[in-house]
């Protein structure tokens, strides 16, 4: 099925565990040492590098882009080591997070609680996911290398429904 972001709950609710995606559109990335930082500023009251209103979120580190690419390789990281940082941001308005594995029952929670979702991509195909990144710019945190926070724009991007609106889930 193939989805514009960003994933508002209208189209959330349409989604079901088990539904293959392609996205198009926004995605901001962020890992362990940027939702730390995001997890900062939000306590400081500080203004955030992007709108979490609808936003998707891409547990991935990319590698630099090769000559002629947009980034290198791209493939999901473990999502459980965001788990302390994820219900507050579904909370303040993500509607997806997307990375590999399983995800804490408070995050479920959390999910289930905001009408929100959970995607999973493939592990170990990050060279192949790369190619369905368009445009890479760096909006916060650079200093974190290829941790820092950027802006995706895809086409395509495919990834699963591990867990939808309603709490249910492919684990």
């Amino acid at each position: 099925m193939k989805i514009t972001l960003p994933l508002t709950k209208e189209k959330i609710q349409k989604l079901k565990a088990g539904d293959s995606l392609e996205l198009s559109g926004v995605l901001y990335t962020a890992r362990d040492a940027a939702h730390k930082r995001l997890f900062e500023m939000i306590k400081r009251q500080e203004p955030l590098p992007f709108d979490l209103k609808d936003a998707c979120i891409y547990y991935v580190g990319p590698t630099p882009a090769p000559p002629n690419r947009t980034v290198g390789s791209a493939g999901p990281t473990t999502s459980m080591r965001m788990d302390a940082y994820a219900p507050l941001l579904y909370d303040l308005g993500v509607s997806a997070t997307m990375g590999k594995g399983y995800r804490s029952q408070e995050v479920l929670d959390a999910i289930q609680r905001n009408k929100a979702c959970y995607l999973v991509c493939i592990g170990g195909a990050g060279a192949l996911l790369s190619q369905c990144i368009k445009k890479s710019e760096c909006i916060a945190s650079p200093d974190l290398g290829t941790e820092a926070i950027y802006r995706f724009e895809v086409k395509d991007f495919p990834c699963i429904v591990a867990v939808d609106a309603k709490g249910e889930s492919l684990y």
